[in-house]
């Protein structure tokens, strides 16, 4: 590969990196736990948007259990979330050449 084109070819991935960085705010995953009765949405960025609790668990005697349900439904979204930036960043540096696992900073 010669150094013109892959420097165009670095010119050209900073410019998509921008418009990733721009869609990832946009994307928005849920995560569940309990059978659903507590549903967490984060967005790509990892920012929780928000929390929805089944009113059958919103009794004092259930708090630590409510606790961590939603707790592992923020990581569901969160993982989630994870994936779909993966998904994207393939799809964005599938003709580099990349070795598998780089990670690009953002």
């Amino acid at each position: 590969m010669d150094f013109l084109k892959m420097m165009k070819q670095a010119k050209d991935m900073q410019a998509r990196m921008a418009g990733l960085q721009d869609e990832l705010a946009t994307i928005e995953v849920s995560g569940a736990s309990g059978a659903g009765l507590v549903t967490v949405t984060v967005s790509g960025k990892g920012e929780m948007r928000s929390v929805k609790i089944d009113p059958s668990l919103l009794k004092p005697e259930d708090a630590e259990i409510l606790e961590d349900l939603i707790v592992a439904a923020h990581r569901d979204a969160h993982a989630k979330a994870e994936a779909a930036i993966a998904a994207k960043m393939a799809e964005l540096t599938g003709g580099l050449g990349l070795p598998a696992g780089f990670k690009l900073p953002f």
